[in-house]
């Protein structure tokens, strides 16, 4: 893998290219709640200290009861892209790595810059016996597939004992609760799993995350970040909201994602996966559809290595799903 890696947003740039002004686009590229939560009152001192322990230890406190995670207690970092770039350290350079691919690219190119041999996987069943180290994400994104639990354990135990990792992005998980690893990595010494917080609360902007693992593997994360990684209001926001009702968060989603698939429906596009905070078509106009939505100053995400597919994020209301839709009407390819 060579170059930039190309993700969602950047209005900035296609509004250079096609028109408008930036503020004027709708944004379907991401997969964030389009409807960020109220902030909090963030306390002064937040903002005017260095984070003092009591207020980490209260965002861990509220962490581990959110994510159910028992005696686990979860690693603020700042974003899970940070901690991606942290993870060859695990192997020794040249160790074997498997992606369960497609998925989200950083890990591929985190683990092939510091010289290890990646194999991009389709299913666990194909993680070869060298592996050191393997990184499934669950629920996937950009495909939406959901990794059965039990065989995500029993590729923990084939990792373990041959002194390898097994890494369960779950990003966005928050919806998909019944599926996740946490409960279970008490148990699941060689576990590391990653949480984003800024996707189902929608502040991507606060560039939040959570390591959940094993202490000895916790304190590794919290050694390589150093002291003060995350930020005072950072810690105090996600304080009280991961101590608040998820519940009214996650019907919106539901009710912004019936939108989107009903809109995408309608117009005769083919579903194949679909996510809580996004929705993947596949199509082979996905290109000329990608340029006329563009025109019509709405940003899907495409992606360079499956040209036929369009990933869609959630609109912020009824108004932008009809604004799709529209645009989505006047496609003739």
């Amino acid at each position: 893998m060579s170059g930039p890696i190309v993700h969602g947003g950047g209005i900035t740039a296609v509004a250079a290219e096609f028109g408008g002004r930036p503020e004027d686009w709708l944004d379907l590229s991401t997969g964030i709640n389009p409807c960020p939560v109220k902030l909090p009152e963030i306390p002064q001192s937040a903002w005017h200290r260095l984070p003092d322990r009591h207020l980490l230890n209260s965002t861990v406190e509220a962490a581990r009861d959110y994510y159910r995670s028992g005696p686990l207690s979860p690693l603020p970092v700042p974003g899970t892209q940070s901690v991606i770039q942290l993870l060859p350290r695990l192997v020794v350079p040249g160790s074997r790595v498997a992606v369960v691919s497609p998925t989200y690219a950083e890990y591929e190119k985190a683990f092939r810059s510091a010289g290890c041999e990646v194999d991009t996987v389709s299913s666990l069943d194909e993680i070869g016996d060298g592996t050191m180290l393997a990184v499934a994400v669950n629920p996937n994104n950009p495909t939406a597939r959901l990794h059965d639990r039990d065989g995500l354990i029993r590729l923990h135990e084939t990792l373990k004992a041959r002194g390898g990792y097994l890494v369960v992005d779950e990003a966005f998980g928050d919806i998909e609760r019944g599926e996740s690893l946490v409960p279970s990595a008490a148990e699941l010494s060689n576990l590391i799993i990653f949480r984003s917080f800024g996707k189902f609360f929608g502040l991507a902007g606060l560039r939040l995350g959570f390591v959940i693992a094993q202490d000895s593997l916790r304190a590794k994360f919290e050694d390589w970040l150093g002291p003060w990684a995350v930020s005072g209001p950072a810690l105090s926001i996600a304080t009280a909201l991961l101590r608040s009702d998820p519940a009214p968060i996650a019907a919106g989603i539901a009710e912004r994602n019936a939108g989107l698939v009903a809109v995408l429906e309608a117009a005769g596009l083919a579903v194949t996966g679909n996510a809580a905070l996004f929705t993947l078509v596949e199509d082979k106009r996905a290109g000329d559809l990608y340029r006329h939505l563009c025109r019509h100053h709405i940003l899907v995400r495409r992606f360079d290595y499956a040209p036929h597919w369009l990933r869609f994020g959630l609109g912020p209301d009824r108004s932008a799903d009809r604004r799709l839709a529209a645009a989505l009407e006047s496609f003739d390819a």
